[in-house]
């Protein structure tokens, strides 16, 4: 089993630092035209998951920045939940404001409306304590939105399906997807895709995915790692780009803490929507 050594970046998409060599070795990139990365544009019209794919976006006040990161609709019975990274909602320990997730968003535009955040959930150990590479395995958040009296799902269609794998799971095919803001990209507008085998990162824990295939660049926090038909994680971090052999951290959804966080939030939302 791997042992993932920590020398991890959380992709901040206002500390972009590129650099000009290949950062995936050419043999690596399993996807058909990937670029250095081994991301490639996602074909248009988006559908699928795809098209339940889009970005999430806030505001840090106390840096007065803006932030970008991934998000996907997970299918839930509030029908009103987005799985994101849990570093998207809290940045630098502080709750991001004015949250809103822009699904099927291509080109600067919002193919799916806006849908304001009216609630967020984290693991409380990711909300309580400082960061450190411990907390990485927890790295997955929840968001429910609501834009009137129609929930997210009858607007994009059925989210996906949470696919809970145990430790030291193997995963091959997987594909990432996510919103590069980086050099050579187009700001954070449009959809990229990068197809990985996944194996198993750390031990401890509920431990962590790795794939050495993809090199997830600032923007591409909170995407979610497919796999059959289902979302088997979510873009936390990955080695910093002067990584010449980078690989990206994917946060499992198999966990205690995410199976509860999960259910207390479809909870919320049901409750809201009756209420």
């Amino acid at each position: 089993m791997l042992r993932l050594v920590l020398s991890l970046a959380l992709l901040d998409p206002t500390a972009v630092t590129e650099v000009s060599q290949r950062n995936v070795p050419a043999p690596r990139v399993l996807t058909p035209d990937g670029d250095r990365l081994g991301y490639a544009p996602v074909p248009r019209p988006y559908t699928g998951a795809r098209r339940l794919t889009g970005v999430l976006l806030g505001h840090d006040p106390v840096s007065r920045r803006d932030v970008l990161c991934g998000g996907t609709v997970i299918g839930s019975r509030s029908r009103s939940l987005v799985l994101t990274a849990a570093h998207c909602l809290y940045h630098h320990g502080r709750l991001l404001e004015n949250l809103a997730f822009l699904p099927g968003y291509d080109g600067g535009r919002p193919g799916l409306g806006i849908w304001p955040a009216v609630r967020t959930w984290v693991p409380a150990r990711w909300r309580n304590r400082p960061y450190s590479p411990g907390l990485l395995p927890y790295d997955v958040g929840l968001v429910g939105v609501g834009r009137g009296k129609r929930p997210l799902e009858a607007v994009t269609g059925r989210g996906l399906r949470p696919m809970a794998t145990d430790r030291g799971t193997t995963l091959q095919g997987l594909e990432l997807l996510g919103y590069p803001a980086g050099k050579g990209y187009p700001g954070g507008t449009r959809l990229y895709r990068c197809l990985g085998d996944a194996t198993e990162a750390v031990s401890e824990g509920p431990g962590l995915m790795v794939t050495r295939n993809c090199h997830a660049a600032a923007g591409g926090s909170g995407g979610p790692a497919l796999y059959g038909g289902s979302v088997a994680g979510v873009v936390s971090s990955s080695s910093p780009l002067s990584d010449t052999k980078g690989y990206t951290v994917l946060a499992r959804l198999g966990n205690k803490p995410f199976k509860r966080m999960f259910a207390r939030a479809d909870r919320t939302m049901q409750s809201r929507q009756r209420g």
